[in-house]
């Protein structure tokens, strides 16, 4: 199962290994773009903190959604419930410390508290919350992995990520907002371009027998 399948194209490179695919995602239209995109697959709606398989898999795959699922422990409960006894986990998410350069910035400009409204966890407490659901933790890092930013930079990712956690602004306003983060945060422009301060956490983890 790749949960949080999007629209499809890593279920896509998972069923060309060999292996039968069922991708899960909560958003209906990525959903139905990936069951245009590749029709020989198996898609649905679902929400990674609330699903339910009626026949377990081999292997639950996620990448760079579990941030986004505040409910952890539900989230893992469903993750191992999914799976046949010796069955594993592989996920790879944001970790404790991902974006915090462009977070603090972007606090500071809109004089706000700590701004963190994705789940980015340690690294000890992720294997512990996994443990305690059942399942056997095999091996976990925490790395930094500078992300270049293309050509939208900065501002796109801001506009596609951060935009949506703070108040209504209006175009110019935004545009502001925008220079003003970027000009606190001079070290990610490296190159001629941007990198954002990605931090992930990759874990892999068994259902015992």
């Amino acid at each position: 199962m790749d949960l949080g399948c999007g629209t499809g194209q890593l279920s896509a490179q998972i069923a060309d290994s060999g292996a039968v695919v069922l991708g899960i995602d909560s958003d209906a239209a990525m959903v139905s773009q990936a069951k245009a995109n590749y029709p020989e697959l198996s898609f649905r709606v679902g929400s990674a903190d609330n699903f339910q398989l009626e026949d377990p898999v081999d292997a639950v795959f996620s990448n760079a959604v579990l941030h986004w699922v505040t409910e952890a422990r539900a989230a893992a409960t469903c993750m191992a419930s999914a799976l046949k006894p010796g069955g594993r986990v592989a996920v790879e998410f944001g970790g404790k410390g991902n974006v915090d350069i462009i977070l603090r910035a972007l606090a500071e400009v809109n004089g706000l508290g700590p701004l963190h409204p994705w789940y980015f966890p340690e690294l000890g407490g992720y294997v512990a919350l996994l443990e305690s659901v059942g399942l056997k933790v095999t091996f976990a890092h925490l790395f930094d992995r500078p992300t270049p930013l293309g050509e939208a930079g900065l501002a796109g990712w801001l506009t596609m990520f951060a935009q949506q956690f703070l108040p209504p602004m209006s175009p110019d306003e935004w545009a502001t907002q925008i220079q003003a983060v970027e000009a606190k945060v001079p070290e990610l422009y490296q190159g001629n371009e941007w990198v954002a301060d990605y931090r992930r956490l990759r874990v892999v983890a068994v259902q015992p027998c």
